[in-house]
């Protein structure tokens, strides 16, 4: 009888999570184009901002961007063959 139990429980448990699951209010909705989107960009002509401070700048024109360095992949024998 536990068993059957375990299986009503589980069952109960899986209908309420899809019951509570987010729904689509419209089908028909446009993907967001790269207007919508606040993503740093790197465009040639774009004035930088300088800044002193902390502040939020909404979509900067990123010209560098911390210190970039290469590191080379060394590997170790190919093991046996």
């Amino acid at each position: 009888m536990g068993f059957w139990w375990l299986v009503a429980w589980a069952a109960v448990a899986v209908l309420g999570s899809f019951l509570r699951s987010p729904r689509r209010s419209d089908s028909s909705a446009m993907p967001a184009t790269m207007a919508d989107i606040d993503v740093p960009t790197a465009t040639e002509g774009r004035p930088v901002p300088v800044l002193f401070g902390t502040r939020l700048i909404e979509n900067p024109n990123v010209v560098w961007w911390g210190d970039l360095r290469t590191v080379a992949i060394k590997s170790k024998g190919g093991g046996k063959k």
